[in-house]
């Protein structure tokens, strides 16, 4: 986490990638959003065999690189387990069914394999004012989502609907979708302190620290049903997420998952839970 450097993602992104080139070397890393394709051309430099998707393929300018047209909404073409890796930046807010999205990394993920997820950080204390004062991530600067600004069309033989950011998520719904699909959070990795969010946090930490402390002590009192290891576990996970200083002033969200289970196991164990 740095109070000073580069704003955009992807060069954090760039950096955690080339600090872990032998994790990728001869693997198969999904590149989606691949966007113009810098980190696709990132990747296939370190030696890693790079399947590129996105919804807009001819944005996509890295030579001898081939960039097919996916929809993060629908089914990604490749068989299932092709994948050691799947990167997706800055896609997962705008996407309606995002439970379907982590569906469909899972399926063309190994077991094991590695999921990467950056979007912006709507854990952070400026959005989270934003949305208190106007439901808008910029408060006074932004109109909260609407017809005019966050939706177009393109391509309008093929019906591709492009969405703005009409559906964020903060680090406890990333968290919450990932977990029901099979993945468990790995590490977070932090980027640029946004300097709004780190003002705020004088005045905000300690109604925050209190507020999700007693919720966790709330929930640890109630559903007797479950046993008190496995609620401290979860219930343990979220407050750590929820009171992390880091997370709240996060320009981005920049979350490394592993697959554990395939989604058919993982709802068997949500259906053995609650039986």
């Amino acid at each position: 986490m740095r109070l000073t450097g580069p704003g955009g993602i992807h060069h954090y992104v760039e950096r955690f990638l080339r600090s872990n080139s032998s994790r990728f070397a001869g693997k198969t890393v999904v590149d989606i959003p691949a966007g113009t394709g810098r980190s696709s051309d990132v990747l296939r430099s370190l030696g890693a065999r790079v399947e590129a998707f996105d919804l807009f393929p001819e944005s996509f300018a890295v030579d001898g690189l081939e960039c097919r047209k996916a929809d993060l909404s629908r089914d990604i073409p490749l068989r299932s387990g092709a994948a050691d890796y799947v990167l997706s930046q800055e896609g997962v807010e705008h996407i309606p069914d995002q439970v379907g999205m982590f569906r469909e990394f899972n399926r063309i993920l190994k077991k094991g394999g590695g999921l990467l997820i950056t979007t912006p950080n709507y854990s952070n204390l400026r959005i989270k004012i934003g949305q208190l004062l106007s439901e808008s991530e910029y408060a006074y600067k932004k109109m909260p989502p609407n017809e005019l600004d966050s939706i177009w069309g393109h391509g309008a033989e093929c019906g591709d609907v492009y969405y703005g950011h009409v559906f964020p998520v903060g680090i406890q719904k990333l968290r919450l979708l990932a977990r029901v699909a099979g993945f468990a959070i790995k590490k977070v990795h932090h980027t640029r302190v946004n300097g709004s969010s780190l003002a705020l946090m004088f005045l905000f930490y300690p109604l925050i620290l209190t507020v999700n402390y007693l919720a966790y002590l709330r929930a640890i009192a109630k559903r007797k049903q479950i046993p008190i290891e496995q609620k401290r576990e979860v219930y343990g996970e979220v407050l750590r997420y929820g009171i992390d200083p880091r997370i709240l002033i996060d320009g981005y969200l920049f979350v490394e998952f592993e697959k554990e289970h395939e989604v058919s196991e993982e709802f068997s164990r949500l259906r053995d839970r609650d039986a």
